[in-house]
């Protein structure tokens, strides 16, 4: 499994919330990547113009990676306090990091905006 591969998963998280259409073929993935299933804490942290933009980070394990990523990537976007939720003009510009928390240490991988400024 490639980070590309969990980038693209909370992208995808993402644009399910600004197009209104579910995209995420979930069965699919769990058959092609095992280790989705399993229960692992994650963060992503989304930047706009190099600044913090939103973040979300497993709060209590139970649900798998893929759930996890799926989820904060859309609370990071559209449900944190701090920010108001994210729009499609600045979602293609923004920076997606994510990170995570395993036992040998915490992993990050980032994605470049979709479009560039």
């Amino acid at each position: 499994m490639s980070q590309s591969l969990l980038l693209t998963i909370a992208r995808a998280s993402i644009e399910e919330v600004l197009q209104a259409e579910t995209s995420i073929e979930r069965s699919k993935l769990l058959e092609e990547y095992p280790i989705l299933s399993q229960s692992m804490e994650c963060e992503i942290t989304l930047y706009l113009d190099n600044k913090l933009r939103g973040s979300a980070r497993t709060e209590n394990l139970g649900r798998s990676l893929l759930e996890e990523i799926i989820h904060n990537a859309k609370v990071a976007a559209f449900q944190d306090e701090n920010f108001d939720p994210l729009v499609t003009s600045e979602y293609l510009h923004t920076t997606i990091k994510l990170t995570l928390f395993t036992a040998d240490g915490e992993l990050s991988h980032q994605s470049e905006a979709i479009l560039s400024k």
